[in-house]
């Protein structure tokens, strides 16, 4: 029996894919980028079938490529060929909430917009929130630790996995579910696939820790100078919105331009033009969340910090305002061909980067636009490049040196070349060449020891 022969006995009818028509959706990235000719798509209904599926391949020596949403940046789902793609996407049980430990168990499949509904029903919040999270699954959050814009509150996706169910590179199951806040009986496994990438072993299932709802929120709009005042303006939300404060995110006159002339019924509420544009959000459970951003907002607003601020009076204006900041990814697609880069620096370093990296830019391709957004509470910056007005060819050749300068300059401030996207296919080679030896050694010695074969999602992450 061959390979496919063999994994339509063990999944069943529907269950493999090896059509042109019926791949077309699993083998590109969702930039469009990257793209793929797999040996055959493969849809597991459970973890025995993930495993079964595993198994089989190892014994081909045919590699595997874990599938999401697809809705990565980086090309970390993405086959290069003759691969194996496993879709986790029939896995979308959740199969416990409990409202008194504060956890929910879910599938890899599960869409976090499902695990937030699931979460919202019995009173609590996951807290994790991200644009795409009506097509992002639980097993792509934990792949790349996921990050959104409620880090500064809640942390990373590793900062909300309690336990993991996890199908290893040989077939064997790794049953990691422990809804546990303490287990202090060694090495704290879970941490090696969180982040991995699908490169270590294949997640299946998570428990995730819930927290207390949030029902009421205030949202400000806040019109800035500059990015300095982004990083002043920090502090001074975090005395007055304490533990409420959720959110302080930063676009850039660019990026607000792009969403209004592209995403129907989003426009900007300030009548003047400002450079940059701070979203604030606090969040809680009774009418102190409104008093204390008033209060943020009399202390930050004036001729130091910010310009101006628009307060959202219902639910309806925090979506439009909130439509601002995570419409610039669709509206960027939308415009045309982009470079894009996931970075993060030191908190206090995000005018030092923008304010250096800009001109180096600008040298290298006269006309390059900046379309600029990201989490100052975490110093993670989108840091995106639009082609100068009908010149997409000259971006794309330029892209290279664009990308080593933006690269350089992180690295000279001590930050990081993946902030939240993780490194797939795209990031690889650079990630490594800005690693210590000692880090790329430490990161090779893990990936041999749990998959010597180099079978699990190959070419990503490691060179």
């Amino acid at each position: 029996m061959t390979l496919i022969d063999r994994l339509h006995e063990a999944l069943g009818p529907g269950a493999v894919l090896t059509e042109p028509d019926d791949v077309a959706s699993y083998v590109a990235d969702w930039t469009g980028r990257f793209r793929g000719s797999p040996t055959a798509v493969v849809r597991p209904a459970d973890t025995g079938q993930v495993a079964a599926v595993v198994g089989l391949c190892a014994d081909a020596g045919v590699a595997v490529v874990p599938q999401g949403g697809n809705t990565g940046l980086a090309a970390g789902a993405t086959p290069r060929g003759g691969e194996v793609v496993l879709s986790l996407e029939r896995m979308r049980r959740v199969r416990d909430v409990d409202p008194v430990a504060d956890t929910i168990t879910v599938e890899a499949g599960a869409v976090l917009q499902t695990v937030q509904e699931a979460a919202r029903q019995a009173g609590r919040l996951f807290p994790l929130s991200l644009g795409s999270e009506g097509s992002c699954t639980i097993g792509g959050n934990v792949a790349t630790n996921a990050g959104g814009t409620a880090v500064l509150r809640y942390g990373m996706m590793r900062d909300l996995v309690l336990g993991l169910e996890v199908v290893l590179p040989d077939g064997r199951v790794w049953h990691g579910l422990r809804a546990l806040r303490k287990d202090n009986t060694g090495y704290d496994l879970k941490q090696l696939f969180i982040g991995s990438e699908g490169t270590l072993g294949i997640v299946t299932a998570a428990v995730l820790r819930l927290v207390p709802a949030t029902p009421r929120r205030a949202t400000a709009l806040l019109a800035l100078p500059d990015v300095e005042c982004a990083v002043g303006l920090l502090p001074v939300l975090r005395e007055h919105g304490g533990g409420l404060l959720t959110a302080w995110e930063l676009l850039n006159r660019q990026a607000v331009d792009l969403v209004v002339d592209h995403l129907p019924g989003v426009r900007d509420p300030f009548d003047g033009i400002h450079g940059w544009y701070g979203l604030v959000e606090l969040a809680g459970t009774s009418d102190d969340v409104d008093e204390r951003l008033d209060a943020a907002l009399a202390a930050a607003v004036g001729p130091d910090l910010a310009v101006d601020a628009v307060v959202a009076g219902g639910p309806a204006q925090r979506a439009s305002l909130w439509a601002l900041r995570e419409g610039v990814s669709e509206a960027q697609r939308i415009e045309g061909v982009s470079v894009k880069h996931d970075v993060t620096v030191p908190i206090a370093e995000l005018p030092r980067f923008v304010a250096r990296t800009g001109p180096r830019l600008e040298e290298l391709l006269p006309g390059v636009r900046l379309v600029t957004y990201g989490h100052v509470g975490d110093g993670n910056l989108h840091y995106n490049l639009s082609a100068p007005a009908g010149n997409d060819d000259a971006l794309r050749a330029a892209a290279p040196d664009l990308t080593a300068a933006v690269y350089d300059e992180v690295a000279a401030l001590g930050g990081s070349i993946s902030a939240e996207h993780g490194l797939g296919a795209l990031k690889r080679q650079a990630a490594a060449a800005y690693k210590s030896d000692v880090e790329n050694d430490l990161m090779r010695a893990v990936k041999q020891a749990l998959d010597p074969r180099g079978a699990m999602n190959p070419g990503k992450v490691l060179p």
